[in-house]
């Protein structure tokens, strides 16, 4: 199917105005966001994104091309949201628990609010390899800081550090998940998620203190 290059004329309000290029633009990616969440995998329907936008397939396609293009925009809009709630800055700490506590809750936080959209964009099989590299970056680096401080600081080798960040990643999404899907109450998640993020790295630094039932 052919994808125009330009924008196609924007349909008025009621006021008689038609809305700007960036808040249309916004509005369409409020609405992916709505239903990736609700469908949890990718890619959506564009007939569906359209009326739940307000506007028309070709309206879609002028702003993004594919929903490779969509689906990074949104990668994008997640990531500068984690950044502006101080995600970034928080993975700076260069203390191992107090940096991990803090993105960790900061993560929870917005998995809480926008649901595992992150998560679902990340993982999808739809998006192997046509994520943006710098978005991909972006997540990366952020990783790695983590791993540099749990290697200074915890007894492990590098594969078991890795696999122990991984696994302690997924105790923030799963708390906001539950908050999300009000299958949790606010207070209780976050507690949840603040003891296991600090009890597990405890049980790291001493493993051998940590008794497994044969």
């Amino acid at each position: 199917m052919p994808r125009t290059q330009t924008l196609k004329q924007e349909p008025k309000t009621q006021k008689g105005k038609r809305l700007a290029p960036e808040l249309r633009r916004a509005q369409m990616l409020e609405a992916a966001a709505r239903m990736v969440v609700e469908q949890g995998y990718l890619p959506l329907p564009i007939e569906q994104l359209a009326r739940a936008a307000g506007a028309s397939k070709a309206l879609i396609y002028a702003y993004f091309p594919t929903q490779y293009a969509l689906f990074n925009a949104l990668l994008d809009r997640e990531i500068q949201s984690l950044a502006l709630a101080g995600f970034d800055t928080a993975s700076r700490v260069n203390e191992l628990d107090q940096a991990a506590v803090l993105c960790a809750m900061m993560y929870h936080e917005h998995v809480a609010r926008s649901g595992p959209l992150l998560h679902i964009l990340m993982t999808d099989l739809y998006m192997k390899e046509r994520i943006e590299p710098r978005l991909l970056e972006m997540r990366d680096e952020v990783m790695r800081r983590l791993l540099k401080l749990a290697s200074e600081s915890l007894p492990l080798n590098e594969a078991e550090i890795y696999a122990a960040v991984e696994m302690m990643s997924a105790i923030p999404e799963e708390s906001g998940r539950l908050v999300f899907h009000g299958e949790l109450d606010p207070t209780t998640a976050r507690q949840i998620c603040h003891g296991l993020i600090t009890s597990s790295l405890k049980a790291l630094r001493a493993p051998d203190g940590v008794r497994i039932p044969d």
